[in-house]
Parts: structure tokens; C-alpha cells; sequence
């Protein structure tokens, strides 16, 4: 299959040259669409947030990958249940919230301006608070309102009522004096991430002298500041991140990447981007370092301004071509799912942990909390690296799939009044656990990865997915791990489907199968299965 692929590629770069496109146009192509689907595998239930959620969306959306619908209507609604929970009050002070929601919805088609009875385009009409961040309020309030070339909403509670050349002309003025921009005014030298930012919002205004001057400064400082390898340094060294701003900033400018004030020692800022990519799509934060969300969120954006520049298209953040979307969401599952498995609806948008901030599996963890069926410890936290119970996991697995519990008693170890029984008995019923022996459940026992990975597997075929692999699939599957020969034989095809399908993270060197598997990690093998399943 690999070779194959391999095979097929070579013979459609060869074909892209022939029809005239640049090498570099199809580097960006295939960077991109491996990076899109890592995202899309990734963040199977974008939530309203900065990482897994509104970037995610805009970067696959303005990226052309064939996402289905169903992706961003679910997204629509849960954005629609967050803003009714709010009120229409996404953040009392930090209005960046609102541009980041506004520039998603425009993404895929949706009128920011009527979301759940609410325009969220109205907080960036008030002056005073839209500049409390700083210089990243008007920047990312012009970007959100030209984006879909919103009018200036009349803000009437506002003490001072905006004007797109007030938000012009308060970046102006924040400039600093080496030409650049910074988080804190004045601070030197100036940070090429806030930099890239602010030139993407002046973009569209360059027939104004004052912002032409502006702009060309800041490229010079730009340029002075550009390291040998192509990148660039901020805050704790040279990232990922900052060269994916400066990247999106050259193109809406209408710049090519190879303009001479933006190649050191041969080096392009692409390819001191693509120093950060992993070998699945993904990007590390720093070269040498390991996956990083918001560093593949941003480098699918700049791969994207990139690709639309290549192929003529509007650059990202004008949305004249945005997608239009086909009804509400579809996510009702897969044709051939049996007739009890539901979706289950979102019943607390919003709701986060603590001690799940940052983690890796934030996402997930928080789109089933959402939907109730994954909760915390009783104190606040969600407690993402403890071990979970096979009750608890019962438990998950039956509101996962909106199963209806039905009071099966068949284990002795299980009461009737116990709080797991009705999950328990449900899961059994439906071939989804099974006991220690005929007679023992061991509800507080925990759970290992390979007996989890069976549990999922058999939840999918009730989901409607083809679950059956061949003896040779199994072995081709599971021989790139060091270790899977001591999973046990009866876990083998369940852990080979699930690795196959995503569901479980190929990119480890070990399976680890009798090793007691955490919450976070059966919240994202659950949330990936039920993305998958196009439940969620």
C-alpha cells in the first residue's frame, strides 16, 4: 500500500510539472493534505477555543481537504449551545474570543451575525474594550470584519464606537520604533508573531500612504531580524509558530515567499517551517521537538495562504469563497449502525477542567464532558492521568453510543444498587464487555490497554463500521511495534482495527497492552471512534 501510494505520488508530481505548476506548489500540496488530516483525525469534535477548535476549523476550511459537512455543522452547533450558555457573553474582556469565533463561522459559511439569536460581531464595535488586549484587539477585530466584509456594527453601549480606520490607525500608532510590532508597546526588538499579525490586518489598507510606509518598515525589520535557517526567534527561541504568521502575512500581502528581503543563506520561511514537521503531518513547536496542537493548527494555516497563493485563489482571510454548507448536522452515524446507537447531544457546552488545560487530549476530553459522557473526579478536576475502572468505562461506552440501559443482572459482583449496573448489564447485552469469567465482572478493576481496545473495537462494529481483519492484516498492522508479541491473542484484531482506523495513535514505538490505559487516553479513543462513526 505504502509503495504504491509512493508510486501514484511520483507520477502526480510528474503530472503537475507537465501541467506547469511550480515543485514548490506541489510540496505545499502534499505537505498540506497530510497535515489536514492529521488535524481532522486529530480534533474529531472541534470545541469554541483557541487550540482544537476555532483554527482548526478555519485551517481545514480554507484549506480545500474533503472534510464532510457534518464536521463543521456539529461545530455550528455546538458554537450555537455554547453561545445560548454564555448568553452571547463569550468573554468579558477578551474580544479576541469573538474574532476567532467570527472568522471560523465565515469560514464555513455561517452569518456570525445571527448565532443563536446573537451577533457576535456587535462586542467589536466598542472601541475601549475591543483595545483591551492591546494591539491584538484591532488586529484581530479587522481581520474578522473584513473577512467576510462585515459592516461596522453600532455598538450602542459602547462609550466610543469603533471605526475600521480606528483600528487602522491605533495599529499605526503601536508600531515601534524598529519597525515591527509587539505584544507590549515598546517592547524592542519586536516580535515577529504579533508582527506577521498586524501586517495581515494592514494588508487591505495599503492604498493609504500612512499604512504603505508602515508596512514597509515593518518589513525591513522583518527581514533584519530573519535567522540564517529561514525562521525565525521569539520568546524562548526559533518556532514553528512565528514563521507561520510571517508566512500568512507575506501572502495576503501578495508577497512571494522567495522575495530576496526573505531568503538567508538559501532559506526560504517555508522551509524553516517545514524544519518542525513531523513525519505524520504534524508540527513541533521547536525543531527536534514533538507534536504540538497549536503549532500544526497554525502551520495548516500558513500551508494553506501558501496553497491559495500558488493556485490564485482568495487568500486566506478573504472569504468571498467561503463553503457553503449542505443543511444542519448529518451526524447521525454510519449507514448499517444498529438501531439503538445514538448520538449523543450536547447538554453542557463549555465545560472544562483545569488540570486538562494544555493536555493533549483537551479536546477530546472536553467534547464528551459536553455531551455528558465522560464526567470528572467530584472535586473540579478531570484527573486525565489516572487509571479508569472497567465500570467506568462500561459506563462511557454505553453513553457514548446512546445506548438505552437495559437492567440485564448477570454477575455476581454486580449488585442491582450499584450506580454501574444498568451500564454494565447494557454493555454486556450488547457484546461490548464481557466478564473476568461467566460469573465475576470486576467492576473496580482496572482496565488495560488491549482489553480497551477490544471494548472500542466491538462498540464500532455496533456503530456500523467493519471491524473483521484477516490474520495477515492483524500481523502487517501491529509488526511495527517492538512489543506486539505480548499482546495477548484474543486483543490482537481489536487492537489492529483500532490502530488501522485511528482510533488508537500509530506513531508510538510500543503498544503497551497490559499496561492499566488512563482517562485521557480512552476519552480520545473513544472520541476518535465516535468522530469516525460521524457521531459526534
Amino acid at each position: 500500500m505504502k509503495v504504491q501510494a509512493k508510486r501514484a505520488l511520483s507520477l502526480l508530481l510528474a503530472l503537475v510539472l507537465a501541467l506547469g505548476l511550480t515543485a514548490n506548489a506541489v510540496q505545499v500540496g502534499t505537505q498540506l493534505d497530510q497535515t489536514a488530516r492529521y488535524l481532522h483525525t486529530t480534533v474529531k469534535a472541534p470545541q469554541v477555543g483557541s487550540v482544537g477548535g476555532e483554527w482548526a476549523v478555519l485551517g481545514l476550511a480554507r484549506s480545500g481537504y474533503a472534510v464532510p459537512d457534518s464536521y463543521y455543522t456539529t461545530y455550528y452547533k455546538t458554537v450555537e449551545d455554547y453561545v445560548k450558555d454564555k448568553k452571547g457573553v463569550l468573554h468579558s474582556k477578551k474580544y479576541t474570543e469573538y474574532s476567532r469565533v467570527v472568522l471560523a463561522l465565515t469560514a464555513i459559511g455561517k452569518d456570525p451575525r445571527d448565532v443563536a439569536g446573537y451577533d457576535l460581531t456587535l462586542p467589536l464595535g466598542d472601541y475601549d474594550k475591543t483595545l483591551w488586549q492591546g494591539v491584538n484587539g484591532p488586529i484581530w477585530a479587522l481581520i474578522a470584519l473584513d473577512a467576510g466584509n462585515y459592516p461596522m456594527p453600532e455598538n450602542q453601549s459602547a462609550t466610543t464606537q469603533a471605526t475600521r480606520q480606528m483600528y487602522v490607525d491605533c495599529i499605526l500608532n503601536r508600531q515601534n520604533s524598529d519597525g515591527g510590532w509587539s505584544l507590549q508597546e515598546g517592547d524592542s526588538p519586536s516580535d515577529p508573531d504579533i508582527t506577521g499579525m498586524a501586517l495581515q490586518a494592514l494588508a487591505g489598507y495599503q492604498d493609504q500612504a500612512g499604512v504603505k510606509a508602515a508596512v514597509d518598515k515593518a518589513l525591513d525589520c522583518m527581514s533584519r531580524q530573519q535567522r540564517g535557517d529561514g525562521g525565525f526567534s521569539s520568546w524562548d527561541g526559533a518556532n514553528s509558530e512565528s514563521c507561520a504568521q510571517m508566512i500568512v502575512a507575506l501572502c495576503e500581502l501578495g508577497l512571494d515567499l522567495e522575495d530576496p528581503r526573505f531568503v538567508k543563506n538559501g532559506n526560504t520561511l517555508l522551509d524553516a517551517l517545514l524544519a518542525c514537521r513531523l513525519s505524520d503531518g504534524s508540527f513541533c513547536h521547536v525543531p527536534g521537538g514533538s507534536a504540538n496542537r497549536m503549532a500544526t493548527e497554525q502551520a495548516l494555516l500558513a500551508l494553506a495562504a501558501i496553497q491559495r497563493a500558488e493556485t490564485g485563489e482568495n487568500s486566506l482571510y478573504h472569504m468571498g469563497d467561503a463553503l457553503t454548507l449542505g443543511g444542519e448536522s448529518d451526524a447521525q452515524g454510519l449507514p448499517g449502525k444498529h438501531q439503538d446507537v445514538k448520538p449523543a447531544q450536547v447538554v453542557t457546552p463549555g465545560l472544562s477542567f483545569p488540570d486538562t488545560a494544555g493536555h493533549t487530549n483537551r479536546t477530546a476530553i472536553e467534547a464528551l464532558a459536553a455531551r455528558g459522557i465522560i464526567n470528572g473526579m467530584g472535586d473540579g478536576t478531570f484527573g486525565p492521568d489516572k487509571t479508569m475502572t472497567r465500570a467506568q468505562f462500561a459506563a462511557i461506552v454505553v453513553r457514548g453510543l446512546g445506548l438505552p440501559q437495559k437492567a440485564v443482572t448477570v454477575f455476581g459482583d454486580v449488585k442491582a444498587t450499584d450506580w454501574h449496573a444498568p451500564y454494565v448489564g447494557t454493555a454486556y447485552t450488547y457484546g461490548i464487555v464481557n466478564g473476568r469469567s461467566a460469573d465475576t465482572f470486576d467492576p473496580n478493576g482496572t482496565i488495560t490497554r488491549q482489553e480497551a481496545a477490544l471494548m472500542v473495537a466491538r462498540a464500532a462494529k455496533l456503530c456500523g463500521m467493519d471491524t473483521e481483519m484477516d490474520a495477515m492484516a492483524v500481523r502487517d498492522v501491529l509488526a511495527q511495534f517492538t512489543d506486539y508479541v505480548t499482546a495477548a491473542q484474543w486483543a490482537r484484531e481489536g487492537l489492529a482495527f483500532c490502530y488501522q482506523t485511528d482510533i488508537l495513535d500509530d506513531s508510538a514505538l510500543e503498544i503497551r497492552p497490559k499496561t492499566a490505559i488512563l482517562r485521557c487516553e480512552i476519552a480520545q479513543m473513544l472520541c476518535n471512534l465516535l468522530g469516525t462513526a460521524q457521531l459526534l
